[in-house]
């Protein structure tokens, strides 16, 4: 089912400089999640399998069970809405894995997606927002259930996260114009394709023609490709948000949602 990409030029720098014991794999198939079921299937490929496992009271009762079956002890890779590329820690070495949905792609944006794995891999931060907000997760669906369903919450989850990594992504790929250069035009691009959507976010959520959660997820993609951001969300592009994560995160949603009001 996995199967080692071959990687050349500048993606196989950056693999080198960022995360060079990282196994970069072909799928056989799509997939939202990998199962235990795929274990054995990984041990192939990999060292060793160590599945994460997280408390049980920090999901609420209606949480979505993908999340459920993501905080238990089977392994789970990937969760919905990670796209066509997926990584994971649970793993050693640890593994990105390249989706076949993404065989039609352009290269250069496949590539980027890749280069933006091992760079995520190689910050050594959580995979997913449950071991981002950890024990406040609680507290995070709280803050927000009068507002939004579970589907909703998980997916405004994600984005808070989502724009967290990026905050430190970003940091990277700016830095590439010179040592690779047709990642950095790919990652350029990315952004250029999406700022004319940031343009009337904030006037599609008071009229109702975009939820909440869909807006969020569309504004903190694009915090790794330093786009100006419509208010709410600016805020979360801040050096603050880097320092205090889940704390500040929570902060935000409190006081935005009371605004909504």
């Amino acid at each position: 089912m996995f199967t080692e990409r071959s990687l050349s030029g500048e993606l196989a720098a950056v693999q080198a400089a960022y995360a060079p014991d990282a196994l970069v794999l072909n799928c056989e198939r799509d997939f939202e999640t990998l199962d235990s079921a795929v274990a054995e299937q990984l041990l192939l490929v990999t060292d060793s399998v160590d599945p994460l496992s997280f408390d049980p009271s920090w999901l609420p009762d209606d949480a979505p069970e993908a999340l459920q079956r993501f905080a238990g002890s089977d392994l789970t890779v990937g969760m919905p809405g990670d796209g066509g590329v997926a990584w994971t820690h649970q793993t050693d070495p640890p593994c990105v894995f390249v989706k076949p949905r993404l065989e039609t792609s352009p290269t250069p944006f496949v590539d980027f997606l890749v280069a933006e794995a091992l760079v995520e891999v190689s910050l050594d931060e959580p995979e997913h927002f449950l071991g981002f907000f950890g024990e406040r997760y609680p507290e995070f669906t709280h803050v927000v259930g009068d507002r939004l369903g579970p589907a909703d919450t998980y997916q405004l989850a994600a984005a808070l996260y989502d724009a967290y990594l990026g905050i430190q992504t970003r940091a990277a790929f700016e830095t590439w114009a010179e040592d690779y250069p047709e990642l950095y035009d790919a990652w350029a691009d990315a952004g250029e394709r999406l700022e004319p959507r940031l343009s009337d976010l904030a006037g599609e959520v008071a009229r109702g023609q975009t939820d909440f959660a869909a807006a969020a997820e569309l504004a903190c993609s694009a915090v790794k490709h330093d786009l100006d951001l419509p208010a709410p969300f600016a805020a979360l592009d801040t050096d603050a948000y880097r320092e205090h994560g889940a704390d500040y995160a929570i902060q935000w949603a409190e006081t935005t949602f009371e605004k909504l009001e």
